[in-house]
């Protein structure tokens, strides 16, 4: 991704400017309009939209590599159980 910016879809980018909004109406009693609150967003986007992206990257790679490294374990077959498992049967069968 170098290089690029964060992308959102149009429905996130406008829920993003309202939300936007409706912080700055709320919590710092001031308006911000459509026009600031889409600047804002973009320079948020593209100023540290990339490190919480990284940071997203490399959770899933370390939740990747968690699961992967359980799949011995959940995978693993024992070989050669052939004649364990017959001679179990057959007592089985008395």
């Amino acid at each position: 991704m170098s290089g690029m910016a964060v992308e959102l879809s149009d429905l996130a980018r406008k829920d993003a400017t309202a939300s936007l909004q409706r912080y700055f109406q709320e919590e710092l009693q001031e308006e911000l309009g459509a026009l600031p609150a889409t600047n804002l967003l973009n320079y948020i986007l593209e100023e540290i939209g990339p490190a919480i992206y990284n940071r997203a990257v490399l959770d899933a790679q370390a939740r990747v590599q968690a699961r992967a490294a359980e799949l011995d374990a959940e995978l693993y077959m024992d070989p050669f159980q052939y004649w364990s498992r017959l001679e179990k049967r057959r007592k089985a069968k008395r």
